[in-house]
């Protein structure tokens, strides 16, 4: 809501988050963080946020109604809780997704290394390679499982890590 309506009045304005930024005193990657819903600005700057777009702080947060300066702060301050609660919300649940992704590729590898290990044991190795089709596919498998035989410890590691890191606590 905040984010969009900034946007929308930067633009009709004429003026680029640079430009706006310079009015701010802030850095571009700043406004470029609120207007992609990010972060949000606090109250302070809210109110230089609307002296700078020259409109009001309520048209800014999505309200018509007028209200005195006193309520108008508190108001100011319980939309930025509401707000400050929904990026909470979201990064709780991009953390969880995270963390179920990382879960899935380990137990992927170890599927994918007991596969190789146990049931196939480079069938390949075998093969006769007189044939041009043959010897192709035996080298392109071949490559295929060494890559994955190098690269999946490392990744492996690093999902284990990742689980670590993003683990729900108490």
């Amino acid at each position: 809501m905040l984010n969009e309506n900034m946007k929308a009045i930067r633009k009709s304005k004429g003026l680029s988050q640079q430009e706006l930024a310079v009015k701010l005193n802030v850095v571009r990657q700043t406004v470029s963080k609120w207007e992609q819903g990010l972060s949000v600005p606090d109250s302070d700057m809210l109110l230089s946020l609307a002296e700078a777009l020259e409109t009001s702080v309520s048209t800014l947060l999505g309200e018509t109604v007028m209200e005195t300066e006193a309520d108008g702060l508190k108001a100011i301050s319980a939309q930025l809780e509401v707000i400050n609660l929904q990026l909470a919300q979201r990064k709780i649940a991009r953390k969880r997704i995270l963390h179920w992704f990382l879960i899935s590729l380990c137990v992927a590898i170890a599927a994918v290394f007991a596969v190789l290990l146990f049931v196939f044991k480079s069938p390949y190795l075998g093969w006769d390679y007189s044939t041009a089709e043959t010897a192709v596919l035996g080298v392109a498998v071949h490559s295929l499982e060494w890559l994955f035989v190098r690269t999946a410890p490392i990744i492996f590691i690093g999902a284990l890590i990742g689980i670590f890191l993003t683990r729900k606590k108490e």
